[in-house]
């Protein structure tokens, strides 16, 4: 079994929290029993989170040596000049290293996209811009350290895409069952 879940703001990407007080988890959800993310998406991002109950498809999904593109809509501060862009096509250095090339453009806002809760605070002396990323590794808060090392720091972050496994109109906490295929 793979499930397609639109993980909402603020949820962790687990079923238990031992903070005090506990944090929203995915035991909310009331997703089939026995399943276990395939790869994690960070407390404060959004979007397409890949569940199953199949050990090796876990492997396969989140496993950095196969490599699987995961695509993300970026609200960034600031007006992304094509030198930034090309910085985050290049590769960008970390201070774990340097990262895999990722493909990288301007776009509008995604129109499909949800209101988040709680709203992006919006300034209106600060210019913000979306981006579509392409990445293939999965290191933690890459795509934010990316866009911060290029002087854009990010604002919003939603994964829409991961391989050939797309949202496809699910709103924040609604899931569905997918073919492992694609």
């Amino acid at each position: 079994m793979l499930i397609a879940f639109n993980k909402p703001y603020g949820v962790l990407c687990q079923f238990t929290d031992r903070s005090v007080p506990p944090r929203p988890t995915l035991a909310l959800f009331e997703l089939p029993p026995r399943v276990y993310a395939a790869g994690r998406l960070d407390h404060d991002s959004e979007g397409l989170l890949l569940l199953t109950d199949d050990g090796a498809l876990v492997h396969r999904i989140s496993h950095p040596r196969h490599t699987l593109g995961k695509r993300y809509w970026v609200q960034v501060e600031g007006d992304p000049g094509e030198d930034q862009l090309r910085r985050l096509r290049d590769g960008v250095s970390l201070n774990d290293g340097l990262t895999l090339p990722a493909e990288a453009r301007r776009i509008d806002a995604p129109p499909m996209l949800w209101p988040r809760d709680p709203p992006i605070r919006v300034r209106k002396t600060v210019v913000d811009a979306w981006l579509e990323l392409r990445i293939h590794e999965g290191r933690n808060r890459q795509v934010r350290r990316m866009t911060a090392a290029v002087g854009l720091p990010t604002l919003r972050l939603v994964r829409h895409a991961i391989d050939r496994w797309q949202l496809d109109g699910l709103q924040p906490g609604e899931w569905r069952e997918v073919s492992p295929q694609g």
